[in-house]
């Protein structure tokens, strides 16, 4: 097999990639445990929690989402749930299902913390750019993501209603 490096633009910008991705989680999860005592998987829960019809979602469709394992996802809702900020049931169309549904203190937490949360994606992601580079990250993005997620079992979702552009993952819709 004769390996295809990179050359020195793809090096240079990959090795960019991996800064970002290696330094953005760590300071959304700094900020978010500062100002609302949540980690940013904890937040990204709730607010998928929060755009859901009746702000209910079946586990696996929550695991999907948030592209977490079944394990993980149990483990931190059922934190929430001892928070009081998520309830789980049993589905009632699958019996075998089991539910996660926000609750009145998940919403007001979620609610609370998202102006923070959106004000440091905002300082950390989109000052930095213009519009034309904004563009060009949601080009990226999408090129991506069509070999990371090709059946957009997590990002089908990204798309929201144009009403739908201020919530609490920073344009994924309301609280």
């Amino acid at each position: 097999m004769d390996t295809q490096w990179l050359d020195p633009e793809e090096r240079a910008a990959w090795l960019r990639l991996v800064a970002v991705v290696e330094l953005l989680p760590g300071a959304l999860d700094t900020q978010l445990r500062a100002s609302a005592a949540l980690t940013h998987f904890e937040y990204f829960v709730l607010a998928m929690l929060s755009e859901a019809p009746d702000q209910t979602l079946r586990m696996t469709t929550l695991a999907q989402r948030t592209n977490a394992t079944l394990p993980r996802l149990s483990h931190v809702v059922r934190r929430l749930e001892e928070r009081g900020l998520v309830h789980r049931f049993p589905c009632p169309e699958d019996a075998r299902a089991t539910n996660a549904e926000l609750t009145d203190a998940g919403r007001e937490a979620i609610e609370a913390a998202a102006p923070g949360h959106v004000a440091t994606v905002r300082k950390l992601v989109f000052d930095p750019l213009d519009r034309q580079q904004v563009d060009q990250l949601r080009a990226i993005g999408e090129a991506l993501l069509t070999t990371l997620d090709p059946d957009g079992r997590m990002t089908a979702m990204y798309d929201p209603a144009p009403e739908q552009t201020d919530g609490p993952v920073a344009g994924h819709g309301r609280p």
